[in-house]
């Protein structure tokens, strides 16, 4: 399946390694680490040199409990930041976000998709996507960032999350965003407790009867944590091995903040596949 994401296409029945880029001072792994145009510039040519097809440039936090901010503080962080990736790398520029007003100027600015946690729940937020033609990634979320870790329940979290994707695809599908330009995300960390996040990552293959290509991220995340112990800087083997596991169940994107260890776990990965063939 190819998409188009503003000028660069991409073949998504393979695997794809997409880079964060956070540019605000609270997030949980690197809050603070590329909060200029300069640093996340230059951080952003090492991740496409280390062979990253996607680079997620994020505003605003949505680790939990995290502190929402304005539109204007959004807008501030996020474009500048967008434009200098666009005018200089040879890259798709994602950009995550739930605001419609940072949606529509961030994408005449040169972003090629849209990640968005809250899955366009915002008002106007479907329309200004459908405008801009450009495929947006839509998450389940249990809850909001802020509170969503305080007490997750499902009674069946893979069809639950399938249920809730559903659902979305089908109002932002009316809206007019087309059906070809939806990419999916299971939402690791996003309303769930470890159990749950384990059981969605075994079934996750389940979720390709969707039809849509998928996107995952759990890198460096508290789920990662509880199983190993680790603190979230000694969390790149987890990390690989989630990613490795991911890829071999069909993820087409990869979210991570190590993007030359990822890459090479995905290549290992394709190759074998490709053996197999």
């Amino acid at each position: 399946m190819q998409i188009n994401f503003a000028g660069r296409t991409l073949d998504m029945s393979g695997c794809h390694v997409m880079g964060i880029l956070n540019v605000t001072p609270d997030s949980f792994s690197d809050g603070g680490r590329y909060n200029t145009v300069e640093i996340a510039l230059a951080r952003a040519r090492e991740m496409v040199a280390d062979g990253a097809a996607f680079i997620d440039v994020g505003g605003e936090s949505t680790r939990p409990g995290a502190t929402p901010v304005s539109i204007e503080e959004e807008l501030a962080r996020v474009c500048p930041v967008v434009e200098a990736i666009a005018r200089d790398l040879d890259v798709v520029v994602s950009v995550d976000t739930s605001s419609p007003q940072v949606m529509a100027e961030v994408v005449k600015l040169g972003a090629g998709m849209i990640n968005d946690v809250r899955a366009l729940q915002r008002d106007g937020a479907p329309e200004v996507v459908a405008r801009a033609e450009v495929p947006v990634c839509v998450m389940h979320i249990q809850g909001e960032p802020d509170t969503m870790q305080d007490d997750p329940r499902y009674r069946n979290v893979r069809r639950e999350v399938s249920s809730f994707l559903t659902e979305r695809m089908r109002v932002i599908e009316k809206a007019g965003v087309r059906p070809d330009n939806i990419i999916l995300d299971p939402g690791f960390g996003f309303g769930k407790s470890p159990q749950h996040n384990l059981q969605l990552l075994a079934s996750l293959e389940q979720l390709q009867l969707l039809g849509h290509p998928m996107l995952v991220g759990m890198s460096r995340k508290s789920m990662l944590g509880h199983i190993t112990g680790r603190d979230v800087s000694e969390r790149l083997p987890a990390s690989l091995a989630a990613a490795t596991i991911s890829a071999m169940k069909g993820a087409s994107i990869i979210r991570v903040h190590d993007v030359r260890e990822t890459v090479d776990a995905v290549k290992v990965v394709t190759a074998m596949e490709e053996a197999g063939r």
